[in-house]
């Protein structure tokens, strides 16, 4: 059996086209094999070869190959072969495939979820004398066929009527098989959308007509045109959404916590109101100290691992025992009525609940052959997972540094821990297989009714977590990670995770990232990235700071006093601006009364009014230590605020790897060492921070960024959002438009730093834009936090005459997110706080209460719920209609 395989490809000087694929012939997919095409002096490169009849259909991928060693891939799924019937030599066309410019449509999102085809056609078999057409088009419709239509009488002759069906087997990828002998070459067409049911015309392709003018050489052969696009001619799909974490979703079988299983009838409530989208925060384990500090749910002791608190306990059946049944019937209905979630009762019962049913139930479990096939498919993370749960309830702790032998992870110990502790290992095991399959029917549930999962991937690690302990080498552990200042807050935020040693990484071609993102596909469609500037630079923070103003980025190019004397004629003071700087003339700010005492204490006078701090209080690590042993009161709260106020009093940062650089210090423009500057060193130190902070390093970063991301997007078909909040440097939308990643817009949160408010009505179609995250109040609590914000929203943004009302009335919420809705954005996705909003019936009492988190508290307890149940909310029918009609009147 002949193969020639042919590609159109204009290569550059000291270019050469390969092909690879699964069969020994090409290489059985070795790169290193693969084998070169040949040029026919214009563009079109060529290869023939003899495989054996018998040949299965195999995969296989055209690279390029440049003389400087470089090599430049196809995008997305590899090209197929799929042999025929009796055909002995096949001649196949294929395109080179680049990033699609609509590539949003070939995420899962489209092709497993809105567009999905449960009711696919037969595979088309090859034979003798055919002509195959291939084309990829995402975007049809579930209620929608894609079909052929051209000129020659065999097409319809241009008649959409009689357009030929095409075969939707490899779906988003549509087919035709038609034979030789009735179509006559060369033939122009088009791809039209029909309806499915009626076949009545919906849409034409865009563009000049295609031409079909390949003849084959001989009329035995099986000739394959494939690698085409359909160029959609339709206005861009735009959806609607709804986000909200698992933990907060109340209905009336729930546990006093929401579960995996409410999901699915919050998708029911999408589908009523005509939403597609429902958006989570994360999922994964946080259990560290069995209290309610476990709610923070970025702090993950395995990016793998699903949390117990989402177990549908009712799943896995009822106790023998009746009245621990009843026991724990009743408190289901005790903590279910409690207005947030009390995170410690409901965990430690939930915990007790599953290991009596394991007791009664697990060993059936465990000689499933469903349940053998999961630990054997997820052993390389859930096995090292169980072993750290047992271990860290054996020690009292998750720091794994305080576990003696077990401290530094040795596979062949942990092993030989795993058979000495069968039975608790496998009750972990247990409990992740049914987490697993409740959120995977969710999931599959979801998607059957047209609603995508949109998950959320954060930024950090925990130091303690399975992952660190598994892997230190991926982690650097000797500092923090966390975020300037910003909105949220003034001193930055300081989330004590390990940054990413990328170096490390990139030895396995960032194999830990992969396997994190492809588990995370198993559930979602679409993801968020938490804080997407982290892979660009990190700001990493000093192990013995608290605040994050003493952070710096990396990676950056700091400063030598060289570079900032004669580029910016600064003169840097290195033991005066890299310290920090304490004056008698502004004690009095920090300390108030309490002055004089701190001086005594905390302070070494140096002499001209300076002071230095004690070295047992000269680090913000050591002051928070200090005080976190003192008695709880006011003057206790202003002696220690003020002492880690005082440590941030610097101008510049030295870089802890390249000593004798220096970092301008975030923010410095508000320390009284920058006030003690004469107005042109002022201005000096002004136009070296710009420059530092907004333009030196937006080439540096853009190349981190795109050595990162490209692998860890493509390792799944997920579709990709990216949290782009805070100080946005210009290469950030450069990266994002390239990958073609959705960004966050926030009318209260501006990217243009120039602008009071976002324009709805110029964000990027590649955006998703949202009234409120988690991270903030909601619209009826931000309303009221500031009057003259409020004021300028109402009458510049609203449009709206007069006084601003001063509660967020049910019409302001509504004209709110009607802007929000109308916007180009692919999606408006609104958490469920907001949609309520508009309703005055619906929407909860006090807005406050709403509240998610609290950023710039890092011990926040995330115990937030619903107000009333789902049951309640599907009920709502005049509500749910005008949603319905909202979205709809708007085109998503």
């Amino acid at each position: 059996m002949k193969l020639n395989f042919n590609i159109d490809y204009r290569t550059n000087w000291g270019e050469s086209v390969y092909i690879v694929g699964h069969i020994p012939e090409l290489g059985d997919g070795d790169e290193s094999r693969a084998v070169k095409l040949e040029l026919d002096g214009v563009g079109l490169w060529s290869l023939s070869i003899d495989v054996a009849d018998e040949t299965c259909d195999f995969d296989y991928r055209y690279i390029v190959r440049r003389d400087d060693g470089s090599t430049r891939y196809e995008w997305g799924r590899p090209h197929r072969f799929v042999a025929g019937c009796d055909v002995k030599s096949y001649e196949i066309y294929d395109r080179w495939q680049d990033q699609p410019y609509d590539k949003p449509y070939y995420s899962s999102v489209f092709v497993d979820c809105i567009n999905r085809r449960d009711d696919r056609d037969e595979p088309q078999s090859l034979y003798p004398g055919s002509v195959t057409l291939r084309v990829d088009a995402p975007m049809v419709g579930s209620g929608e066929v894609l079909a052929l239509c051209g000129d020659d009488e065999a097409i319809g002759e241009w008649n959409p009527e009689n357009a030929l069906v095409m075969n939707d087997s490899n779906f988003p990828e549509w087919s035709i098989t038609l034979p030789n002998k009735e179509i006559h070459l060369p033939f122009r067409y088009k791809f039209v959308i029909l309806d499915k049911t009626t076949r009545k015309l919906l849409a034409w392709e865009n563009g000049d007509n295609r031409v079909m003018n390949i003849i084959p050489e001989h009329k035995s052969s099986a000739l394959v045109v494939g690698g085409m696009r359909f160029i959609n001619s339709r206005p861009a799909w735009r959806g609607a959404g709804v986000a909200i974490p698992v933990f907060s979703v109340r209905s009336e079988d729930d546990f006093g916590v929401g579960d995996f299983f409410d999901l699915k009838k919050m998708v029911d409530w999408a589908v009523v109101t005509g939403q597609k989208f429902l958006q989570i925060l994360p999922i994964n384990d946080t259990t560290m100290t069995h209290t309610w500090t476990d709610s923070y749910p970025y702090n993950a002791n395995s990016t793998f691992a699903l949390h117990p608190m989402y177990m549908r306990l009712s799943e896995l059946g009822r106790l023998n025992d009746e009245n621990r049944q009843k026991y724990y019937d009743d408190l289901a209905v005790e903590l279910n009525a409690l207005p947030t979630v009390d995170y410690e009762r409901v965990n430690n019962a939930k915990n007790e609940f599953m290991r009596e049913i394991f007791r009664q139930e697990g060993a059936k479990t465990l000689e499933l052959p469903e349940f053998k096939a999961f630990v054997e498919a997820n052993a390389y993370w859930l096995t090292p997972y169980a072993a750290f749960c047992v271990l860290r309830d054996m020690n009292g702790t998750p720091e794994f540094g305080k576990w003696g032998e077990y401290a530094v992870y040795d596979e062949a110990k942990v092993s030989k821990f795993v058979d000495e502790h069968a039975d608790d290992i496998n009750f972990v095991y247990y409990v992740q297989y049914h987490l697993d399959r409740q959120m995977r029917a969710v999931h599959e549930y979801a998607g059957k009714h047209g609603v995508a999962f949109k998950g959320d991937i954060p930024i950090g690690i925990s130091r303690d977590s399975a992952d660190a302990w598994i892997s230190p080498r991926l982690f650097n552990m000797d500092c923090q990670a966390g975020a300037p200042p910003d909105d949220f807050s003034v001193l930055g935020q300081n989330w004590g995770f390990p940054t990413y040693n990328w170096e490390e990484m990139n030895k396995d071609g960032f194999a830990w990232w992969k396997a994190r993102f492809r588990k995370m596909a198993e559930y979602f469609d679409a993801y968020r990235i938490d804080h997407v500037l982290g892979f660009f630079r990190i700001w990493q923070i000093p192990m013995d700071a608290v605040h994050g103003l003493l952070g710096i980025f990396n990676p950056a190019l700091p400063y030598t006093p060289d570079e900032l004397r004669h580029n910016y004629d600064f003169w840097l003071d290195v033991d005066l601006q890299t310290t920090p700087f304490i004056m008698d003339y502004f004690l009095y700010d920090f300390f108030g009364e309490y002055t004089d005492e701190a001086k005594r204490r905390f302070l070494i006078d140096v002499g001209y009014g300076r002071y230095k701090l004690r070295p047992e209080f000269d680090t913000q690590r050591k002051i928070a230590n200090y005080f976190a042993t003192e008695e709880k009161c006011e003057k206790n709260d202003k002696l220690c605020n003020a002492l880690l106020g005082l440590v941030d009093e610097v101008l510049f940062i030295e870089d802890p790897y390249e000593k004798g650089k220096y970092h301008p210090r975030i923010s410095a423009q508000f320390t009284y060492i920058y006030r003690s500057l004469t107005d042109y060193e002022r201005w000096c130190f002004n136009r070296l921070y710009n420059d530092f902070y907004y333009h030196r390093h937006n080439d540096f970063w853009y190349g981190k960024a795109m050595w990162k991301l490209p692998p860890l997007i493509d390792s799944t078909s997920m579709l990709t959002c990216a949290e782009d909040l805070g100080m946005i440097p210009d290469c950030v939308p450069a990266v994002m438009n390239a990958l073609q990643m959705l960004s966050l817009e926030i009318q209260r949160m501006p990217k243009d730093p120039k602008a009071e408010f976002g324009n709805t009505w110029t964000y990027p179609y590649l955006s998703v834009c949202t009234t409120s995250t988690h991270d903030m109040g909601g619209i009826r609590q931000w309303w009221e936090e500031n009057r003259e914000v409020t004021q300028h929203f109402y009458n510049n943004m609203l449009h709206e005459q007069g006084p601003a009302p001063h509660y967020a009335e049910p019409w302001i919420c509504d004209k709110i997110v009607t802007l929000n809705l109308q916007s180009p954005s692919m999606l408006a996705i609104f958490p469920l706080q907001d949609w309520l909003s508009i309703d005055g019936n619906l929407r909860r009492n006090d807005p406050r209460e709403e509240l998610i988190n609290i950023p710039a508290n890092p011990r926040h307890y995330w115990r937030y719920r619903m107000h009333m149940t789902v049951e309640e909310l599907l009920d709502a029918q005049l509500y749910n209609d005008y949603v319905r009609s909202k979205i709809k009147s708007v085109g998503r």
